[in-house]
C-alpha cells in the first residue's frame, strides 16, 4: 500500500525536504517512485522534459509499429511460392498515419500514470546537483533529500561524421514523426535500431543502404551466429558491418556518402537522409555531477553496483539507460524498482537478484542473446546448434533460415546466441531454463509440441547432450 502522500511543495525559503527525490519519469523513474512511495511517506518525482518513457514514445512500440506494417509488405511480396498471386501498393503516408496515431496511444497510457500522482509529490524542472544530497530544480526550488534516484534515461549520439550535413541527418526520434517515408536512407549503425529500421525501411519501399563499424551485428558475439544473420540480412539489403565510410557531404537535395566496400573499391551513393543509429549517451550534462560526490567512470557515469544500484556508499542510485548497463525496458523496470525499495529503505540497503540478461533485435530472422555470450565462455564449455534451413515448422512457413547456437557445460546451460524465426518465443524459453539454472538433460524431459519452431530448440539440446556426453 503507497504511504499517504505528504506535502512536498517549498515552504517559504524554497527548500523541499524529501525522503527521495526521484529525478527522471520513464519507465526507471516510475518503478522507482512506486517502490519508495510504498513505503517512504515523503516522495518527490522531478522532470524537466517531457513524461513518459522512451519505449512508448521513439523506442519499443513505434519501431514494432513500423516493422508490423513492414512485415505485412513483406508477407504479399513474397506470397508467391505460396502460390498466391498480390499486387502490393505501399501507402507510406497512411503507414506513418497508424505509427503515429498507435504510439500516441501508448504515450498516452503512460501519461495517465503520470497524471495520477498527486501534484504535490512532482516538480517541474531539469535537476542538478549544488551539494551531495540537494538539488537545484529549475531557478527557484531546491530539494534536500536523504536519498536519490537518477532515472534521466539516454539520448541518441550523432557522431562528428555528420557535421556538415546536420539538417539531412535523423535519429529514430524524428522518423517516427514523418508523414511519409523518403525514397532513400543511409542507416549508420548495426545495432538494435539500425537493424531494426534498415529492413522495416526496405521492405516499405525505401532504398537503403547500412553501414556498421568493427564487424558488429547487433549484440552477437558468436561467429556463427553473426555470418548467418548477416546473410540473412543482405538477402534483402546491402549491409557492411565494417564499412571505411570517408565522408558524408551535402549534395542537392540530400547527402552523398563516400565509402570503400570489402575489397577497397571506392563508392559515392547519394540518399535522402542519413538515420544515425550509432549509439545513445546517458543523460547526465545537466546534472552537475561535479557537485555530487560520487566517483565517476572514464565515461562520466557515477560507479554503481548493479545488484544494489547504488553509487559507491552514497545515499544515491542509478535506474534504467543512464547507467549505461542494460538498455532494454524490463532491466529498466527491474532497476526501477530496486532503486526506489534501497533509497526508501537507506542506510539498510539490500541486494537483489537479477533476472537472467536477454536481449532482443525485431528483425526476420530475429536475434536473440540469452544468458552468457560466445565471448564470455571459458574453457571446457560445449556447444550445441541447430541450422534452421531444414527445421519443419520453419520450412513449412518459408522462413527456414538462421541459427541458434547454446553453450552448456554438465553442471549447468549457460547461455545461448541465435538469429533464427520466433527468437523472441526461444530466447524467453531459454532466458527462463537459464534463470532455473537447468541442465541440458533436465531441458531435454520437457515438453516440445509438434510441429512447432520451438523443435529446433530440442535439435540444439540433443547436439549438446550428445557431446557432452562424448566427453565423459
Amino acid at each position: 500500500m503507497t504511504v499517504e502522500s505528504a506535502a512536498t511543495l517549498p515552504d517559504a525559503g524554497g527548500i523541499v525536504n524529501v525522503d527521495v527525490a526521484v529525478v527522471g519519469s520513464g519507465t526507471a523513474g516510475l518503478a522507482a517512485y512506486r517502490e519508495a512511495a510504498a513505503s517512504a511517506p515523503r516522495v518527490v518525482l522531478i522532470e524537466g522534459g517531457l513524461s513518459g518513457t522512451t519505449c512508448a514514445r521513439v523506442g519499443c512500440m513505434p519501431s514494432k509499429l513500423l516493422i508490423a506494417a513492414a512485415d505485412a509488405a513483406h508477407a504479399a511480396h513474397t506470397a508467391g511460392p505460396f502460390g498466391i498471386a498480390c499486387s502490393v501498393r505501399v501507402d507510406s503516408r497512411q503507414v506513418m498515419e497508424r505509427v503515429r496515431r498507435e504510439r500516441d496511444h501508448f504515450v498516452k497510457h503512460v501519461l495517465e500514470g503520470v497524471d495520477a500522482i498527486a501534484p504535490e509529490r512532482k516538480l517541474q524542472g531539469f535537476a542538478r546537483f549544488v551539494e551531495p544530497g540537494v538539488l537545484q530544480v529549475g531557478p527557484s526550488t531546491r530539494v534536500r533529500a536523504r536519498a536519490i534516484v537518477l532515472a534521466t534515461g539516454s539520448s541518441s549520439e550523432v557522431p562528428s561524421l555528420f557535421d556538415d550535413v546536420r539538417d539531412r541527418v535523423v535519429v529514430n526520434d524524428d522518423v517516427f514523426e514523418w508523414t511519409a517515408l523518403p525514397d532513400s536512407v543511409a542507416v549508420f549503425g548495426t545495432g538494435a535500431i539500425g537493424l531494426e529500421l534498415g529492413q522495416a525501411l526496405c521492405r516499405l519501399g525505401v532504398r537503403v543502404r547500412v553501414f556498421g563499424r568493427g564487424g558488429a551485428v547487433g549484440q552477437l558475439t558468436d561467429p556463427a551466429v553473426r555470418a548467418a544473420a548477416l546473410g540473412a540480412l543482405r538477402a534483402e539489403m546491402p549491409v557492411d558491418p565494417a564499412a571505411t565510410v570517408r565522408a558524408v557531404r551535402l549534395r542537392g537535395d540530400g547527402v552523398e556518402v563516400h565509402f570503400e566496400d570489402a575489397v577497397g573499391e571506392a563508392h559515392v551513393e547519394h540518399f535522402a537522409f542519413c538515420l544515425a543509429a550509432t549509439g545513445r549517451k546517458p543523460n547526465l550534462a545537466r546534472l552537475a555531477l561535479e557537485n555530487s560526490g560520487l566517483a565517476l567512470d572514464a565515461k562520466g557515469v557515477p560507479v554503481f553496483d548493479r545488484a544494489t544500484m547504488q553509487c559507491g556508499s552514497a545515499p544515491v542510485f542509478l535506474a534504467g539507460d543512464v547507467d549505461q548497463d542494460a538498455p532494454v525496458l524490463h532491466e529498466a523496470a527491474d532497476e526501477g524498482k530496486i532503486a526506489g525499495e534501497n533509497a526508501a529503505r537507506f542506510p539498510d540497503v539490500k541486494p537483489a537478484s537479477r533476472s537472467s540478461p536477454l536481449s532482443m533485435i525485431f528483425t526476420d530472422p530475429q536475434i536473440a542473446a540469452v544468458g552468457s555470450t560466445f565471448a564470455s565462455l571459458g574453457p571446457g564449455v560445449t556447444v550445441g546448434e541447430v541450422d534452421f534451413g531444414d527445421q519443419g515448422r520453419s520450412r513449412v512457413m518459408l522462413q527456414n533460415r538462421g541459427l541458434l547456437r547454446i553453450y552448456a557445460t554438465r553442471e549447468r546451460f549457460l547461455g545461448a546466441e541465435m538469429a533464427c524465426p520466433r527468437a523472441e518465443h526461444i530466447g524467453h524459453l531459454l532466458a527462463w531454463a537459464h534463470q532455473q539454472r537447468m541442465t541440458v538433460a533436465e531441458m531435454l524431459t520437457m515438453a516440445f509440441y509438434h510441429p512447432v519452431v520451438e523443435e529446433g530448440v530440442r535439435t540444439a539440446l540433443r547436439d549438446a547432450d550428445a557431446r557432452l556426453k562424448a566427453t565423459g
